[in-house]
């Protein structure tokens, strides 16, 4: 008997363990989505993708050395007159003006080696690097700005899920005392010692409570969804943590300004540095570039030295035609310059100046935007303490009265009416009960999300 007990008592113990959903806390929450988010991988990968741009762009200073080789077989026939070679779509055979065409081929080759120096460019690679740190620091700020947000986001489906669950909670026991009305009025009508009408009063709040029940659930469950999708799961199969929302954070009365690193702010500002960093670049364009070549080049042919005075001194024996007898070298400095670039450029200066202002006025929308909602959760959270310490009163006050109603009820001293609007008092006073609570929570994550503090509001937890 002892042996089939202790079975017993361990497959029960093991099934409650396996059913058992693992609890999400809101701290978990926050990093769980931190790592899983999508958007918040995405640009990760942008702000990557901007410091590899830097490099790249710290290459672009780097010479040109180009090597290059051909082998052709051909004619060499030539013709007095100019020529222009428009895309590359003529050929570059070179050879004796001869008197008629002849079809003498042999191989050619040669062998290219460029070097294009542009060491000298009043700043232009140099600005050119320097967008490209300003880019990479936006998309940085960017990354921080969307894990700011996203973790204010996160948090405040936490807290929305918790008030639906604690929501739940109260209606699940107003669910139980309708239950528990229903059935003394049941069992009084079977005695006749009550009208039959009051067990269909007694029935209608049950089927209400229900209902309200129902929907309650159901808003919990589309909150679930919603706190899932953020930090990037589809599983829904976890509880929650609802024991921190029964205090209040210690911090709420602070003053406090929103911060010049705010993330939204920070994000702003690194917008306009890159706009006026794009702006500096386009005026090096104004000025020469100066650069310095280099060439080596030789050449192999299978036509002789002679070959303008005897058409027979050529071979076709391709060894013999690429191998190269002929060299040469050049070396130069040169300066380019298009005297049109600051008259192309000049309004590309302007409209990025422009740009770079209408930034700044985004910049100012986004500041002043973030004090009107500092001064909001402060009223906010004003208004949230008060509420949080009437709550209690309501709910002992709509608690004695339901209870005397009910022993009234029983006692045969009251209607249902009575009981019933009694009990809507009651459900209605741990509802706002359940509310205050949380939304003192929700006033300092608004605070934290207008200072640029996160800190704020998760140290509380």
């Amino acid at each position: 008997m002892h042996r089939r007990f202790l079975l017993v008592l361990l497959t029960a113990t093991f099934s409650v363990m396996a059913g058992a959903q693992p609890q999400l806390s809101l701290k978990d929450a926050i990093r769980t989505a931190a790592e899983n988010y999508p958007s918040i991988k995405a640009k990760t990968a942008y702000a990557k993708a901007s410091e590899q741009l830097i490099t790249a762009a710290r290459k672009e200073q780097l010479p040109n050395i180009n090597f290059g080789v051909q082998q052709d077989y051909g004619t060499i026939n030539g013709t007095n007159g100019p020529l222009y070679g428009f895309g590359g779509l003529a050929t570059a055979s070179s050879g004796p003006a001869l008197a008629t065409q002849n079809w003498n081929a042999a191989f050619g080759a040669l062998y290219l080696t460029n070097v294009n120096w542009e060491f000298f460019a009043f700043g232009k690679y140099r600005e050119r690097v320097k967008v490209a740190q300003q880019v990479w620091q936006r998309d940085t700020k960017d990354l921080a700005q969307e894990l700011f947000e996203h973790k204010v986001r996160v948090a405040a489906a936490y807290l929305t899920l918790v008030a639906g669950h604690q929501i739940t909670k109260s209606y699940e026991k107003n669910l139980s005392r309708a239950d528990s009305i229903r059935r003394f009025v049941i069992a009084r009508v079977k005695n006749g010692l009550i009208a039959g009408v009051d067990s269909s009063l007694a029935n209608a709040e049950y089927s209400s409570a229900l209902i309200l029940l129902t929907n309650a659930r159901d808003k919990e469950q589309e909150q679930k969804n919603i706190l899932a999708q953020l930090i990037g799961s589809e599983d829904t199969g976890f509880t929650i943590d609802t024991a921190f929302v029964s205090r209040i954070p210690g911090s709420y009365l602070d003053t406090l300004t929103p911060e010049q690193e705010h993330p939204v702010l920070e994000y702003y500002r690194s917008r306009i540095a890159v706009s006026d960093q794009q702006s500096h670049f386009i005026k090096t364009q104004y000025y020469p570039a100066f650069s310095l070549v280099g060439v080596w080049q030789s050449r192999g042919s299978g036509f002789e030295s002679d070959y303008i005075n005897d058409q027979h001194h050529y071979s076709s024996d391709y060894w013999k035609g690429i191998n190269p007898n002929r060299s040469n070298y050049l070396i130069g400095v040169g300066v380019t310059w298009n005297l049109m670039q600051p008259v192309r450029l000049s309004k590309q200066v302007s409209a990025q100046r422009m740009i770079s202002n209408a930034l700044q006025e985004e910049y100012n929308t986004a500041a002043l935007q973030l004090k009107t909602q500092l001064r909001t959760a402060t009223n906010k959270m004003t208004n949230a303490l008060s509420n949080y310490r009437e709550a209690p009163v309501q709910v002992k006050a709509a608690s004695d009265a339901y209870h005397q109603k009910s022993v009234l009820y029983k006692n045969g001293l009251t209607n249902m009416v009575d009981v019933m609007q009694a009990g809507y008092t009651l459900i209605r006073a741990e509802t706002d009960r359940d509310i205050a609570n949380n939304n003192v929570w929700q006033a300092l994550l608004l605070k934290a999300a207008a200072v640029g503090d996160f800190d704020l509001f998760e140290e509380q937890l």
